[in-house]
């Protein structure tokens, strides 16, 4: 039987106000995907899964964490920024996929200044100055004076070209007048490895990967990269303490959303994440990890990731490094 004129007009208002109570549903109403572009097992997985069952209560919906590995990051952060900007779709990138990459790379698929929606810094991975014991320095003074003695003497090793290894041993010796050897490895593994046999001297890396060596005699920290003494080793100084000022290297990672994410789902999310964070079992585990909580403003970390972009990128054309 055919529907009436006003059963066809009934009907349509019944399925307006169905679409507008559907539309009308706090966030998040369904599963919030977690895009993390790197493998399991390092710094931004690590945060993504101490944080993912606290902040599914915290949200009231399931968080599903979604590994998308591939080129430095820039597989996954194209696979949000190209998302719908509903804020069921983040991204938990970082230094390389948010700030780096784009002084690397002559092409990206995506721009990190344009094409995301800032919403946190999430932590800040505490990057420190390490040396093998052959290298005749026990602070950060004297390993500026032997290397300015001994031009071209020591090496320092990298995690590749491009690299914050690269690029933050790079900025040191442009601040510190020192000329040291560069030598890229494929990843910080081999790179730790001929650290540690005496290949290369010097690094600039992430604490979790070498103050195990440090604490065992077998490598020499002389300082950290942060702009602050780091809460795991309050008796190191930083490099800016020690005699370089100003100088700061740090791997940082970042939540972001695609461009256009409505003001107050990104109010919603960076509140619930800044209430996990401020869980005294959430921060003890990231710290225990060797990662430091950081919580900022989606305003302050906007600007913060810009200066990130033009800091590095300038660094990045000075010493000419690409990616391989």
């Amino acid at each position: 039987m055919k529907p009436t004129r006003l059963q066809s007009i009934v009907l349509a208002v019944i399925t307006l106000l169905a679409a507008a109570t559907l539309h009308a549903q706090p966030y998040p109403s369904k599963p919030v995907r977690v895009v993390v572009p790197f493998p399991p097992g390092g710094a931004v997985d690590f945060y993504a899964r101490v944080v993912q069952q606290p902040l599914s209560e915290a949200l009231g919906q399931p968080v599903i964490i979604d590994n998308r590995a591939g080129a430095s990051g820039m597989v996954g952060a194209d696979h949000v920024a190209k998302s719908a900007p509903d804020g069921y779709t983040l991204l938990l990138g970082n230094i390389a996929s948010l700030a780096i990459n784009v002084g690397i790379y002559a092409k990206m698929a995506y721009d990190p200044a344009k094409d995301f929606t800032p919403i946190m810094r999430t932590i800040d991975v505490q990057y420190a100055l390490i040396v093998h014991p052959s290298v005749p320095a026990n602070s950060v003074a004297e390993l500026v004076a032997y290397a300015r003695k001994n031009p071209g003497k020591l090496a320092y090793g990298s995690a590749g070209s491009g690299s914050l290894p690269h690029l933050a041993m790079e900025l040191f010796k442009a601040n510190t007048g020192t000329d040291m050897v560069h030598v890229p490895y494929k990843g910080g593994g081999p790179m730790v490895t001929d650290l540690l046999g005496g290949t290369v001297q010097v690094v600039i890396a992430d604490q979790a990967n070498l103050m195990q060596h440090v604490k065992s005699g077998k490598l020499r920290a002389l300082a950290v990269a942060s702009p602050q003494r780091s809460p795991n080793y309050p008796e190191l100084p930083t490099i800016a303490e020690a005699g370089v000022p100003g100088f700061q290297a740090v791997a940082w990672n970042g939540l972001v959303g695609p461009a256009g994410l409505p003001p107050d789902v990104v109010t919603r999310i960076h509140d619930a994440f800044a209430r996990v964070m401020a869980q005294p079992a959430v921060r003890e585990k990231l710290l225990a990890g060797g990662v430091e909580p950081v919580g900022d403003a989606p305003d302050e970390f906007a600007r913060f990731n810009r200066a990130e972009i033009a800091k590095w990128s300038k660094i990045a054309r000075d010493v000419g490094a690409r990616a391989e």
